[in-house]
């Protein structure tokens, strides 16, 4: 039996769980006594969410607010990267929050290292913004997986067409 299994590690997520994410902490926002006057604005564009609001105290709430709803989606909170607050006219705050998505060439190289070194028989190809690591047993590409999950990375793994 000359077969080789694959998978692919990518990082991604759900993007309509997002949008429905922002729309629980737009409600959120707009309910909430502390939060409800301090006329935020929070906009989903393509690669970022951009949230203007009154001073740095909402802002923190609404962070807040943010990373609870992601969680109650099952949303990685490793997706956002908060930039830093930045003031705009009149006494208000924004802050970029950039969504992050795909493998960074330098993040794929280091993890294909690590699964290279210390896993013999897969191999492993950078293929754009994901990892293809092939194997002639499945129980191979259990320890890689179990491997990569183990590696600290800023972005959340999905581990796809696992054949």
């Amino acid at each position: 039996m000359a077969d080789t299994f694959s998978f692919d590690c990518v990082s991604d997520f759900d993007r309509q769980e997002l949008v429905n994410t922002i729309d629980q902490v737009r409600r959120d926002v707009s309910q909430r006594y502390d939060l409800k006057d301090s006329g935020t604005e929070i906009e989903l564009e393509e690669t970022s969410l951009v949230i203007t609001t009154a001073s740095d105290m909402t802002l923190q709430a609404i962070e807040d607010v943010l990373r609870q709803k992601a969680t109650k989606r099952n949303l990685s909170l490793k997706i956002f990267d908060f930039q830093p607050p930045e003031p705009v006219g009149g006494n208000r705050v924004k802050q970029v929050v950039q969504l992050r998505k795909g493998l960074s060439q330098e993040l794929a190289k280091k993890l294909s290292k690590t699964v290279r070194d210390e896993l013999k028989k897969v191999t492993v190809a950078i293929q754009g913004d994901s990892l293809r690591v092939t194997g002639k047993s499945k129980d191979d590409l259990q320890a890689a997986i179990t491997l990569l999950k183990a590696q600290d990375v800023e972005v959340p793994l999905q581990f796809e067409n696992y054949r």
